[in-house]
This record gives C-alpha cells, sequence and structure tokens, in this order.
C-alpha cells in the first residue's frame, strides 16, 4: 500500500491479516490489506515530539478508528503542541488497558475507546474514576461475498440468527430463499467470519441476537467475545472485512464504515417492525433516535423499534478519568473530546458514521466538563 498523505498522530492498528503500522510521514509502505484512500489513512509524525508538547495516548475500538484517525489529524493541525496516538486494539483490550492494572508500561493510556462501554465491574475496578462519553454512533452490518447473486441479499431475524448459531449452513437454506424471492441462491456453505479479540462491534451484535432469538439467549449472552462455532476468525473490523473480501460464500459482522470502503456487499436485516432495511445513515439514525439516555450514558439500542430502524447499531464511547494528575493532560483531553463532540462531528457522515443525536451530544459534553485535574 502506498500512502502518500502526511499527517501527525500515530494510528497503530493490529489486525488479523497480520499487525502492521501505519507510518504517514513515510513516502510508502507495503502491506496485504487492501488499497485505501490515502486521506483516511492517519500516520505518525515524528517519533520524539518536540519538549513541552502534550502527548496523549489512547487505545481501543477499531469500529470507530477510521474517525478518530481523521479527528486526530485534524485537531493536531490546529493544535500544533498536541500529538495524539491512538492504537485500534479492540474494545476489550482498550478497556483493560484504560483499567490499567497488569499493563506494561508502554501500554498504559490516558483514554479508551469502546463500543461496549464498561461494565459495573470495570468501573468499580478503578474506584469509579471514570468517565463514559458517547463520541460516535454506527450500523454493525452483515456483509458478504456471493458474486453471483444479484440485488441486496435480504435476511429475516430467523436466519441470520439461524446463521451464527452454526444453524443454517447453506446460501439455498429455505429459511434464506423465502425472503429473496427471485433470486437464485447458490447451493454454497455458508461461512461465517467473526471476531477473535474482544470486540464492541460483537457486543453489537450479540446484544441484538440476545434480544430477538431465544435459542441464542440460551446458549451465549451479549459479550465482546464469542466462541463461535466453525467460523472464520480475524483481529480487527478490517481483518474481518479483508476476510470476506477474500473468501466466497462468506458472511460476517463488521463495521458499516469498513464495508463500504472496500465495496463489500451488505443484507439488508429484517427490524422489529418486519420491514428490511438497509444499513444507511438515515435508518442508523432512525434506530438510536430511539435510545432512552441514562445518566451515565451507556445506552444500547438492541432491538430498536420503528418501520426504518436498521436492527444493530451500536454507540462508541470515549473512556476518560474523573481526575487526572497532570493538569495538562486534562485539559488537553477535554478540550479535544468537546471538539470532537461539536465540530468533529461534520466529519463523521463522510466516512460512515452517524453524527450523535443532539441530545446526546449535550449529554457527553455536560460529561467531559467534570473531568478535572486532582
Amino acid at each position: 500500500m502506498t500512502v502518500t498523505q502526511r499527517g501527525i498522530a500515530q494510528f497503530s492498528r493490529v489486525r488479523g491479516l497480520g499487525a502492521m503500522t501505519l507510518l504517514v510521514l513515510l513516502a510508502g509502505c507495503k502491506s496485504n490489506v487492501p488499497e485505501r484512500p490515502p486521506e483516511e489513512v492517519v500516520a505518525q509524525a515524528e517519533e520524539k515530539p518536540p519538549a513541552g508538547s502534550i502527548q496523549l495516548k489512547g487505545a481501543g475500538s477499531t469500529f470507530a478508528s477510521l474517525l478518530f484517525a481523521r479527528w486526530f489529524k485534524v485537531y493536531h493541525s490546529a493544535h500544533p503542541d498536541i500529538y495524539i496516538t491512538y492504537d485500534a486494539v479492540g474494545s476489550g483490550e482498550g478497556v483493560r488497558r484504560f483499567i490499567g492494572k497488569n499493563v506494561a508500561a508502554q501500554d498504559q493510556v490516558d483514554f479508551g475507546a469502546s463500543d461496549s462501554a464498561m461494565s459495573d465491574t470495570q468501573i468499580a475496578s478503578v474506584n469509579n474514576d471514570v468517565v463514559m462519553v458517547p463520541a460516535t454512533a454506527g450500523c454493525v452490518v452483515l456483509a458478504y461475498n456471493l458474486p453471483e447473486v444479484k440485488g441486496t441479499l435480504r435476511l429475516s431475524r430467523k436466519a441470520y440468527a439461524g446463521i451464527f448459531l452454526g444453524e443454517i449452513t447453506r446460501w439455498n437454506d429455505p429459511l434464506v430463499t423465502q425472503s429473496n424471492p427471485g433470486v437464485k441462491l447458490p447451493d454454497l456453505t455458508i461461512v461465517t467470519v467473526v471476531r477473535q479479540d474482544r470486540s464492541g462491534t460483537t457486543f453489537a451484535l450479540t446484544k441484538n441476537l440476545d434480544a430477538i432469538n431465544h435459542r441464542f439467549r440460551e446458549r451465549y449472552r451479549p459479550a465482546d467475545y464469542v466462541n463461535w462455532s466453525g467460523a472464520m476468525r480475524a483481529d480487527g473490523n478490517e481483518g474481518v472485512a479483508g476476510l470476506i473480501e477474500k473468501s466466497t460464500g462468506s458472511i460476517g459482522y463488521v463495521g458499516y464504515e469498513f464495508a463500504r470502503r472496500i465495496g463489500l456487499d451488505m443484507a439488508s436485516l429484517e427490524n422489529r417492525d418486519g420491514m428490511f432495511v438497509k444499513p444507511t445513515e438515515p435508518n442508523c439514525v432512525a434506530a438510536l433516535a430511539t435510545a432512552d439516555i441514562p445518566e451515565n450514558l451507556r445506552v444500547f439500542v438492541p432491538d430498536p423499534a420503528g418501520a426504518e430502524s436498521y436492527p444493530i447499531v451500536t454507540f462508541s464511547w470515549i473512556l476518560l478519568r474523573k481526575s487526572y494528575r497532570n493538569p495538562q493532560t486534562a485539559e488537553a483531553l477535554r478540550s479535544l473530546v468537546q471538539w470532537s463532540l461539536q465540530d468533529g462531528q461534520d466529519y463523521a457522515p463522510d466516512l460512515g458514521y452517524v453524527q450523535l443525536p443532539a441530545i446526546v451530544a449535550e449529554k457527553a459534553m455536560a460529561a467531559v466538563n467534570t473531568v478535572e485535574a486532582k
């Protein structure tokens, strides 16, 4: 892959297709990951930021990583004394590094990012010193690779739950064909592609499956890691998307933005109202608008009502501490996240994310304003 655009922040990724670090200040690099538009890649600045600069380090969600990449690059351009590094290692690892117990010094972070927020147990492990800030939102899609199938595949609730339960194993199964009249589906084995790292994208899918299918609820539970049966596995959203792209007959769950950027086909899914809905921005917005926002801002929408609501959506949170030892760190993080909740939202639709509903952004801003120095 040739990277031509220069940038500032460092953006490290670990993927099922291989580990790599994207360095935008370099003239170029090689990777087995498909070519990406250079404006969507964030980069590494100088190895050692100048004395007196402020360095912020984060890790976590791959789902939100494309938007974070854009944010951190743009923000640094306007605030050249602030250097931001972000490791897209998955929501579970991001929470682990944010909690910071038994974490190597080089992996410790100032902020985390997770699409599953934090559990009460995790919050208690850091003495409730957590501010969870919804930063963005989007759709989790079921992307598939069926080159001979024309048009958009439609999957009923029973069909896509059955696929991930391993109960539907061929593409011409009656539960799939009945929702696709006139479409010739191949007599081909279905291969599911799933996450092998702890993932907020997995959590969003399993929250939906838990809400709509009693057999899934009996066998599993909403979780950021599932020991899926008979599946191919990859790290990160980009790893899953890349594996689907290479594997005829496959289907997997991935953030909309990752499926879109490499042109994967995405299924229309049956929602709570019995309508087959495509993963478009308006349909994701319709689903998120049904959310009831609690005081701690940990809100999930596992089975949204409404004819236009896409059924699998998630918020993505930035995890901050209520108080930081270093006043400069506290101020820099407040400023960065405040900007992300305001001007930064304008970048979301272009990259395949959903701008936060106004009420969510307002409550998130109030939460950010409580972050202080000890």
